[in-house]
C-alpha cells in the first residue's frame, strides 16, 4: 500500500520519461533541420523570406551582411525570456534548443548551392518544408519564432485574436521585403508564407491558437491541481456518468493555447498514463477567466 505522500507523487517510470524526452529532442532536431534546409536551400538564395523574426533576420542579413544564424539566435533571445515567463521552462528550453539547431543548420548549409533558382518552385517547396519543420517543433513543445509569443501577449491587451496579430505582423514584414528584394520577390514570399502557414496546421492536425480540453481520470484532483500550478490555467470539474458502466466520473475542462498542448499532455501522463484526453479547436475565447496564473 502507498502512503498518502506516495499517492501524491506522479506514477511514471524513468524509462518512459527518458523515451519521451528522447522523442522530443529527435523531433525538434528534425523540425529545426527542415527549417534550415527551407531557408538556405530554397528561400534565402532566391531572395525570398518567411514571416516573423525569421523574415526580419533574412532582410537584416542581406542588408548588413551578417550571418543569418547569428541574427536568428540574437533576435529570438528576448522572446525566450518572455516564453519562459508566460509558458514555462520546458517551452523556453525546447525553443532555445530548436533555435540553436536551426542557426547551426543555416550556417552549415550556407555554402550549399540552391536546388532551384526558379522563384515559384523555391516558394512552393521551401514553404512546404518550412511549414512541416515549424509544425514538428511546435507539436513537440517548442517554437522557432518569437512572433507568436508576442502575439499572445498583445491579444490580451487588444481586441484581436492571436491569429490576427500574427497576420498583421507578417504582412508588415512581408511588405518590407518589397523594398529590400523587390516586389516580385515579396509576392513570391507571400506564396511561401501561405503554404508554410497551411502546412503548419496540417502538421499540427488542425491546431488553432486556442484548444478546449476534456480529461477523464480517477486522479482528476491531482491532475487539475498540477495543471493550475505548472501550466497556470484554471480548470473546471464537471460531473459525468459512464454510458456503459453507469459509474460517476469527474471530467476536467480547461482551455489552453496551442503552444501549451504538449506540456498539458506531459502533465496528465505524469499522473495517469491511461487518462482519457479529448482536445478540440476553439475559434475564439472571450470572457470568463481565460488568463494565465503564475506558474512554477
Amino acid at each position: 500500500m502507498f502512503t498518502s505522500e506516495e499517492q501524491k507523487k506522479p506514477q511514471k517510470s524513468g524509462v518512459f520519461k527518458t523515451a519521451r524526452l528522447a522523442q522530443r529532442i529527435v523531433m525538434i532536431i528534425i523540425g529545426a533541420a527542415m527549417m534550415s534546409v527551407a531557408l538556405e536551400i530554397f528561400l534565402v538564395p532566391n531572395k525570398l523570406i518567411d514571416g516573423g523574426i525569421t523574415g526580419i533576420s533574412i532582410m537584416l542579413s542581406h542588408i548588413f551582411n551578417i550571418p543569418l544564424g547569428i541574427l536568428l539566435t540574437l533576435l529570438n533571445l528576448p522572446f525566450l525570456v518572455i516564453g519562459y515567463k508566460q509558458i514555462g521552462k520546458t517551452f523556453a528550453l525546447s525553443t532555445l534548443f530548436a533555435v540553436i539547431v536551426m542557426s547551426i543548420g543555416t550556417q552549415l548549409l550556407h555554402p550549399v548551392h540552391p536546388i532551384t533558382v526558379e522563384p515559384l518552385l523555391a516558394a512552393v517547396f521551401g514553404g512546404v518544408i518550412l511549414g512541416v519543420g515549424v509544425g514538428l517543433v511546435v507539436r513537440y513543445g517548442g517554437s522557432l519564432d518569437g512572433t507568436e509569443i508576442v502575439a499572445i501577449l498583445v491579444s490580451k491587451r487588444l481586441p484581436f485574436s492571436v491569429g490576427e496579430v500574427v497576420m498583421f505582423f507578417n504582412l508588415f514584414i512581408l511588405s518590407g521585403a518589397g523594398f529590400v528584394f523587390g516586389w516580385n520577390n515579396a509576392m513570391f514570399s507571400l506564396i511561401a508564407y501561405y503554404i508554410a502557414f497551411k502546412l503548419i496546421d496540417i502538421t499540427l492536425e488542425g491546431l488553432d491558437q486556442s484548444k478546449s480540453v476534456w480529461i477523464i481520470s480517477d486522479k482528476f484532483r491531482d491532475i487539475g491541481e498540477a495543471l493550475t500550478e505548472r501550466l497556470g490555467r484554471g480548470v473546471t470539474y464537471l460531473d459525468g456518468e459512464g454510458g456503459f458502466s453507469g459509474d460517476n466520473k469527474k471530467v476536467i475542462f480547461v482551455v489552453i493555447t496551442r503552444l501549451e498542448e504538449a506540456k498539458l499532455k506531459s502533465i496528465v501522463e505524469d499522473w495517469d498514463t491511461e487518462a482519457f484526453i479529448a482536445i478540440g479547436n476553439i475559434h475564439d475565447v472571450k470572457g470568463g477567466r481565460f488568463k494565465k496564473k503564475a506558474i512554477h
